[in-house]
């Protein structure tokens, strides 16, 4: 069994998510959007209380807001590969660039350690993620399913009553409605979204209620 545990960081209330693996305490850090000492401080706190040995870090997709903690986190847990869908890289790479538009200082990512593709599996301990590849808000955005505990972590693919937006260089909204229809509705209703923003909604709510999926 695997336990989420989230934290809402940065100017843009990004949610960055631990995912724990029960019984062997090894966790994964997906999107780290920790920004400031106060954030990091908040993350590195969670992993020492609950005696946590990071075995990786994840970006669903490589957007300012969710990779702000990329270099603190590596520095921080070396061994933990960084890992990301290659056709994230450009936009990786050049994310300072877009913090500056914001007027916010964005530290350099490492390069990733390691590459993910859509149809694999990334296991520790116990746990059990089956990756999706879902672009449409960004390149090559990926979303991680735990069949087990019934729930999806996918980014700013799906909302509660929204979806990502697709304005941003290398977003499209038909790409996205599909993958939202092949990779998200063809879940359980029962199945737990969980959002780079705002809460946590269900596959079933968001078949009910969300005005872009009717």
């Amino acid at each position: 069994m695997s336990i989420v545990n989230r934290f809402t960081f940065n100017a843009f209330q990004e949610n960055t998510y631990i995912i724990q693996d029960e019984g062997s305490k090894k966790a994964i850090i997906i999107d780290p959007g920790c920004h400031t000492v106060t954030e990091r401080e908040e993350i590195m706190d969670h992993i020492e209380q609950k005696s946590l040995s990071i075995v990786a870090i994840l970006n669903t997709h490589c957007h300012v807001d969710h990779v702000f903690g990329n270099a603190f986190l590596k520095r921080s847990f070396p061994d933990a590969p960084l890992c990301i869908h290659r056709g994230e890289l450009p936009v990786l790479r050049t994310y300072p660039n877009f913090a500056a538009m914001y007027g916010l200082v964005g530290e350099p990512s490492p390069e990733p350690d390691q590459f993910l593709e859509g149809n694999e599996v990334f296991a520790f301990g116990d746990t059990t993620l089956q990756i999706f590849l879902t672009p449409g808000h960004s390149p090559a955005s990926i979303s991680f399913y735990n069949k087990e505990d019934q729930y999806i972590i996918g980014g700013d693919v799906l909302f509660y009553q929204s979806i990502g937006r697709t304005d941003l260089p290398g977003g499209n909204y038909d790409t996205l409605i599909k993958s939202i229809n092949d990779h998200f509705l063809t879940l359980p209703d029962d199945t737990i979204v969980y959002s780079g923003h705002g809460p946590s909604t269900t596959i079933g709510a968001e078949k009910n209620q969300n005005p872009f999926l009717s």
